[in-house]
Order: structure tokens, then C-alpha cells, then sequence
């Protein structure tokens, strides 16, 4: 497996994978992801922090890191960190462990960046998520409110997270 920046041409497998992962979560019950702009995954690609996963040839996961999210980590932000989102993996990779490959990827990431911590957080209702990602060996370190908030996206508004952070 190989983690590359994405390309405006992996846009259309991008949005497809969103639609993938949005049509899990509603199988499942879960809370779902909005419909995300094409704008914002072009600016992450031209940013060059939109990444992905290629095995034999296909895209296996996407997945967008930032260096700051204070709306979301607060005072916690002022820590140089990584930050990963919008991560989606292609269902024919399911059960191959992705998510411990992109976390592996992302602490040598934040090492090369001289950061502090990788972060991340998901649905705060979702325990199965939480889970998982616990079981991945990301570090647990509880929830938070969000409330709606100017410069928060909208689908962050008024939810439950689970917060995540892994020391580099």
C-alpha cells in the first residue's frame, strides 16, 4: 500500500467513496455525513492535504489531515498537531486494517511536521466507531459538546464527539 496526495482526477472516486460511507452509516443507524463541497476537497487536493491509499492499482481510502482545528479542540489546538478527517474507505478494502496503516502513516506524518499529537474525532453516539478506532490503538480521551458555531460545518452543529489523540 501506498499513501500519495490525491489529484483533482480522484475526485470522482472521492465523492463515490463519501457515498459509500454515507450509505453505511444509514444502514447502520449512525449519524451520517452531509454531502461534502466539491470546493473543499478541491482546496484540501490544492493544499495537498488530501490524501489516499492505493493498493494494486485502486484507491483503498481517502481521507484530509489539517494542522489546526480550534473550533473543534479549542485550547487543546495551540499543541501542534495533525488532525484527521473525512477518512473513507472503499468497501472492497474492508477488514484489512486501513485504519492502523493510516495512523502509522499519519504519526511518521506529524513527526516530519514536528508536531505533538495526532488527533481525530468522530460521531460521540457511535460507541461501535469508537471502538474500533480504540481497538486501531488510538487513545480515547472522551467527549465534547459542539454547539453550532460560526466557521464550524454545519453537520458539526450541535453534535456529541469522541475525541482521539495519540502522543508522536
Amino acid at each position: 500500500m501506498e499513501i500519495i496526495n490525491s489529484t483533482v482526477n480522484d475526485i470522482a472516486t472521492t465523492f463515490q467513496l463519501f457515498d459509500h460511507a454515507i450509505a453505511y452509516q444509514k444502514r447502520k443507524g449512525y449519524q451520517q455525513w452531509p454531502k461534502f463541497s466539491r470546493e473543499l476537497i478541491e482546496t484540501e487536493i490544492k493544499e495537498k492535504r488530501h490524501w489516499k491509499i492505493i493498493d494494486d492499482d485502486k484507491i483503498a481510502c481517502v481521507f484530509s489531515v489539517m494542522y489546526n482545528d480550534p473550533v473543534i479542540w479549542g485550547e487543546m489546538d495551540k499543541d501542534p498537531s495533525v488532525y484527521l478527517h473525512r477518512i473513507a474507505v472503499n468497501p472492497e478494502f474492508k477488514g484489512k486494517k486501513i485504519m492502523t496503516v493510516i495512523k502509522q502513516w499519519a504519526l511518521d506524518h506529524a513527526k516530519a511536521n514536528r508536531k505533538k499529537y495526532l488527533r481525530m474525532d468522530t460521531w460521540g453516539e457511535n460507541e461501535n466507531i469508537r471502538n474500533y478506532y480504540i481497538n486501531c490503538g488510538f487513545n480515547y480521551i472522551g467527549q465534547q459538546q459542539l454547539y453550532k458555531t460560526e466557521g464550524l460545518p454545519e453537520h458539526y452543529g450541535g453534535n456529541l464527539l469522541s475525541l482521539f489523540q495519540n502522543e508522536v
